[in-house]
């Protein structure tokens, strides 16, 4: 018996998970002020932070273009009738969580706030239970083994799986 959708409370969004390590990180900043090491790092903490900032932002703009090329939602809590392998989710299953992690782990180097970083494995694992692994039963469940292929190829976070000589059948 398949879903309707993956997910179906207000709570089960990347919204709420990973905005509520910000939110978390900047009540803690506020508490309890924490540093990044300083001098020659300031400006490679800054030049690093800009470019995962500008890389989130890259993958969620390219990934919310794809999934409304293919005429697909972004919000998993409105059923799908494709399953989006093209553009950037050709080489990740989840490039708008990537984008989010990515650009958090900007803001908390250019900004200066190391609770984030804290934070964000926490954040990393409500998005796998809360997020990804109900999304995942939702897509085997309406795809089946169009969407098996899909996850066996192409790594849940950033990467293609390679093929092995020995095991070609290893996608």
């Amino acid at each position: 018996m398949s879903r309707r959708v993956a997910h179906s409370s207000f709570w089960e969004t990347a919204d709420v998970v990973f905005g509520s390590a910000l939110l978390g990180a900047l009540a803690l900043q506020w508490a309890a002020p924490l540093s990044l090491p300083g001098g020659l790092f300031t400006p490679v903490f800054a030049v690093a932070g800009t470019a995962l900032i500008v890389a989130g932002v890259a993958l969620i703009v390219l990934a919310r273009r794809e999934l409304r090329r293919r005429g697909q939602p972004a919000d998993p809590g409105t059923p799908t009738s494709a399953l989006v392998t093209t553009g950037v989710f050709s080489v990740s299953r989840n490039p708008l969580y990537l984008g989010v992690v990515c650009l958090l782990s900007g803001i908390a180097l250019v900004a200066n706030l190391p609770w984030i970083f804290v934070l964000l494995l926490p954040a990393l694992i409500a998005c796998h239970f809360v997020l990804i692994a109900p999304e995942e039963r939702y897509l085997d469940a309406v795809f089946g083994e169009e969407y098996q292929r899909y996850a066996a190829s192409v790594h849940r976070w950033l990467g293609r799986v390679r093929r092995s000589p020995q095991f070609p059948e290893a996608q």
